[in-house]
């Protein structure tokens, strides 16, 4: 069965994507200069994503995605890799289901390693099942102490964040659903 994925253009590394960011920001009729903004990312860093010059964390992109209303994988269409500040994460699989997507990632947080994620466009949630470690996980202001076999979910249209214990290394599952949003 073909996955949301199949319809959109194979992407190298930050060429593809900066190519992909700049034509989803010029179909919006957005100046470079308005998109940085609404992302909170500074223009110089946005035009190298564009350009290629610059490899993007996931931070970043989640940003620079939020501010669009479109899902990650709008930019990452292949399976593979993702690197935040300081998760590791695999993207699994992307599912399209009408007026949601969802993408399912492997999540791989070392030992005493905390991220804060940027905040997602209006109505995006999250859902992690642990495996390994303990995780504190959700958004900043009220972050939730998951460990082996729990689930956390929250709202994640606000900054949010993942911080491993001291001890083990965390290994889980994300699910990023996100709304589409109405125009």
């Amino acid at each position: 069965m073909p996955g949301a994925e199949d319809d959109r253009p194979a992407l190298t590394e930050s060429t593809g994507i900066g190519a992909r960011v700049t034509a989803l920001r010029t179909d919006r009729g957005l100046s470079l200069s308005e998109l940085a903004r609404r992302a909170g990312i500074g223009k110089a860093t946005l035009s190298g994503l564009e350009s290629g010059t610059r490899n993007p964390t996931l931070e970043t992109l989640y940003a620079v995605t939020s501010a669009l209303g479109l899902p990650l994988t709008a930019l990452v269409a292949a399976p593979g890799p993702v690197r935040g500040s300081a998760a590791e994460m695999a993207l699994l699989r992307v599912f399209d289901d009408g007026p949601v997507t969802y993408e399912l990632y492997r999540m791989h947080l070392p030992a005493g390693a905390a991220q804060t994620s940027p905040a997602h466009h209006a109505g995006v949630t999250e859902h992690v099942t642990v495996f390994a470690g303990v995780l504190e996980a959700g958004p900043e202001s009220a972050p939730r102490r998951a460990g082996p076999g729990d689930h956390l979910e929250w709202a994640s249209d606000v900054p949010h964040g993942y911080r491993a214990g001291p001890d083990a290394d965390v290994h889980a599952s994300l699910l990023i659903r996100y709304p589409r949003p109405t125009p």
